[in-house]
């Protein structure tokens, strides 16, 4: 897991880093000043307001421990092992199995499960995909995705102003130079950012693990529902490819692209990492 803090840290230098270089080459001071203001706006406000937006586009129905007792009561003992507030539950009429977390932090989580997943996996699967988004919750990852879409949204504000507008006389690039950073940076932010989601899937498995003490289950869960996701659509995910970070598995069909350009590391890879944990523990 310290290897995972330790490499999210290095990528968030990095496109800050980025962020840096592309507002000197493209936008001057003063570009790069307005695209930061610009995107980190745009993003607080997402941060601040999108656990409820995101709910509402996928139509999910919060329950309790009458309307849904064994999820509601799974997610209690989970958060009470996370040392965790009790956060709002979600259920989303979806067939593809999936689950996400939102919220901007612990006291205003909640975590959302798709009626697919529900009837898919068994009890210990399903409380391992459950500690999983309780770790996403509990190490903050709402507010490290939405730090890196802000600086990666201004990056891609910032090549476009410099593309169109330049910074001040003496500081305009060659237009060639311009051209190329403005179709080049926003793909380097885009790569940064999605390794970033990578990692914190890999300790959101481990803390799963940990919160559940059950290793293999969540890797069992994570292996259904890789096998039936791809042959289940999601259209509110099609319709909103931004969100599918915030799922435990890509909801997007035709999602076999390239490892660089994928917001998950590959499954393969999750499992073996919890099967070694699970041969760990026991």
């Amino acid at each position: 897991m310290t290897d995972n803090w330790f490499k999210t840290a290095l990528l968030m230098a990095a496109i800050v880093a980025l962020f840096g270089v592309v507002g000197g080459m493209l936008g001057g001071r003063t570009g790069m000043l307005l695209a930061l203001l610009f995107g980190g706006a745009m993003n607080v406000w997402a941060w601040w307001f999108s656990d409820q937006a995101v709910l509402r586009m996928y139509n999910a129905q919060q329950v309790d421990a009458r309307s849904a007792p064994e999820l509601y009561q799974m997610v209690q003992e989970l958060a009470h092992n996370a040392g965790l507030p009790m956060p709002r539950v979600y259920v989303i009429d979806e067939p593809q199995p999936n689950a996400f977390a939102t919220g901007r932090d612990p006291e205003h989580a909640a975590v959302a499960a798709t009626t697919g997943i529900m009837q898919m996996l068994d009890y210990r699967e399903l409380r391992g995909v459950m500690a999983h988004e309780l770790t996403h919750v509990r190490n903050r990852d709402t507010l490290i995705s939405t730090i890196s879409a802000s600086v990666a949204g201004a990056i891609s504000a910032l090549a476009n102003f410099g593309l169109f507008f330049g910074g001040s006389r003496d500081e305009r690039p060659n237009p060639i130079l311009a051209i190329l950073v403005a179709i080049l940076a926003p793909l380097a932010a885009s790569l940064i950012q999605m390794a970033i989601s990578r990692a914190r899937e890999f300790d959101a498995d481990a803390g799963g693990a940990e919160i559940s003490g059950d290793p293999q289950a969540l890797a069992m869960a994570l292996q259904k529902i890789e096998h039936y996701a791809r042959g289940l659509p999601m259209p509110t995910a099609e319709h909103h490819p931004e969100t599918a970070q915030m799922m435990i598995i890509n909801p997007l069909t035709g999602a076999d692209i390239g490892r660089l350009f994928s917001t998950h590391p590959a499954t393969e890879e999750r499992v073996a990492r919890l099967m070694q944990m699970a041969r760990g523990v026991r």
